[in-house]
């Protein structure tokens, strides 16, 4: 039985807890390397890789055999491990190192920058120390588990290791400069500016992890989907009404503006639910229908395109959508969306209005069958009643896989859109 409960669990992290518990391993027996002596999760690892195997440790001889490991843990390194990245990614490419050989670092820091199909996210020290050695330069590719650094926890905190980086960078520009005075002449700037001045004319960028995803993503689902797509027009005179009259209850109440996209989620979730071949995919030979709504909003970045999800969006309401929608937005901007947010999405929609888009064809969002395009509003001349009256229109189009859903679905589910988002009221009362 393990003698966790003789040790104070204030210092303890709950990670390192975890491990201490699975492996049976006597926390009194450890130092810890964290704030105040804490153990963290890096001291059991440590200790795991010091002992060689996990193994009871609680008697008198492994006590003083684990002692004198403790003792001695001079030369010692952690390595620094790919972690899980999520469900199906099974790699990553190394974006950026954040610290340098030699750099010292907290436990918990982050030490480098993984990029993957869907996120970025960034890999923290297991435990304090130097970084003694990088083994993944930036640019490769490495699998989850795989060893990409190490750590000393030996190592100690240097004052002057950022004056001797600057010191270098000083040095590099100094000879740089001095190369370029040697070597500078009008014969010889005339011969360098002919030799550059092609190069100049393109730039060859390579091309992210996440924009190599979305291309194959995108073509794939052209090579597999029977994709057709269907318009429609929408008049959004009486909900733009409903909106402006209701927005400044709506942003004092919740704090948050009542933008169009939760009457579009809503809209979208009531047409599924007649049509639910619109929410379904394709597994195998068989067609998958979804009783829960997962709707995707498309967020472009300036590393591409993101789809977070909603997840069971039939149970949220104005505000919430709101609220989660403009959190998305802001952790695409910062690179913080994580794959949990990203999946299980079973309905797409996609506004190229906020750009000015007047009429497009949506691309599949695989497995997905169907994705919704909103466009601009724009004042156009129609006939009501017999009337021409100037409205505030929008051209919607709904992109669909042909082999699960058929025309008139299609068709029919982008009328029940149009019709619930004309009359918003619909929405209320489920007709």
């Amino acid at each position: 039985m393990n003698n966790m409960n003789d040790k104070n669990f204030d210092l303890v992290m709950p990670a390192a807890k975890k491990l201490i518990l699975e492996n049976d391993i006597d926390a009194n027996i450890m130092q810890g390397t964290g704030k105040d002596g804490r153990i963290t999760k890096g001291d059991v690892l440590l200790f795991l890789k010091s002992n060689g195997s996990s193994q009871k440790t609680t008697d008198n001889k492994y006590q003083e055999e684990n002692l004198k490991i403790n003792e001695n843990r001079k030369g010692s390194t952690m390595d620094i491990i790919v972690p899980t990245l999520g469900e199906s990614i099974v790699e990553a490419t190394v974006s950026k190192w954040l610290k340098n050989e030699g750099e010292y670092v907290e436990v918990d820091e982050p030490v480098v920058e993984l990029e993957t199909d869907k996120v970025t996210l960034e890999v923290p020290a297991p435990i304090s120390g130097l970084i003694g050695s990088i083994i993944a330069a930036e640019g490769e590719t490495v699998e989850v588990g795989q060893n990409i650094g190490a750590l000393d926890p030996n190592g100690k905190k240097s004052s002057d290791d950022k004056p001797k980086a600057k010191e270098n960078n000083d040095k590099e520009e100094k000879q740089l400069e001095t190369k370029d005075t040697k070597t500078s002449s009008p014969e010889t700037d005339l011969k360098k500016d002919d030799a550059v001045l092609p190069s100049n004319q393109e730039e060859i960028v390579p091309m992210s992890r996440l924009r190599q995803a979305i291309a194959n993503r995108l073509k794939s689902a052209q090579n597999t989907a029977a994709i057709l797509t269907t318009y429609n027009e929408v008049d959004m005179t009486a909900l733009m009404k409903i909106r402006s009259t209701y927005q400044p209850n709506f942003e004092k109440k919740f704090g948050i503006k009542l933008g169009y996209m939760s009457f579009f989620v809503k809209a979208c979730i009531n047409a599924l639910k007649v049509y639910p071949a619109v929410n379904a995919e394709i597994r195998d030979n068989n067609i998958v229908y979804k009783n829960y709504y997962n709707i995707g909003v498309a967020v472009g970045t300036p590393e591409g395109l993101v789809v977070p999800v909603l997840k069971n969006a039939e149970n949220m309401d104005f505000p919430e959508i709101e609220k989660t929608i403009v959190n998305f937005g802001k952790q695409a901007r910062e690179g913080n969306l994580t794959i949990q947010d990203m999946s299980n999405g079973t309905f797409t929609i996609s506004n190229g209005g906020v750009y000015g888009s007047m009429l497009s064809s949506p691309i599949l969002n695989p497995p997905q069958s169907g994705i919704l395009g909103m466009h601009n509003i724009q004042k156009r001349a129609v006939v009501i009643d017999d009337k021409v009256e100037i409205r505030s229109m929008m051209y919607l189009a709904l992109s669909y896989d042909h082999r699960i859903i058929d025309g008139r679905e299609a068709v029919s589910f982008l009328v029940n859109v149009k019709e619930n988002l004309e009359d918003p009221q619909r929405m209320l009362i489920g007709v």
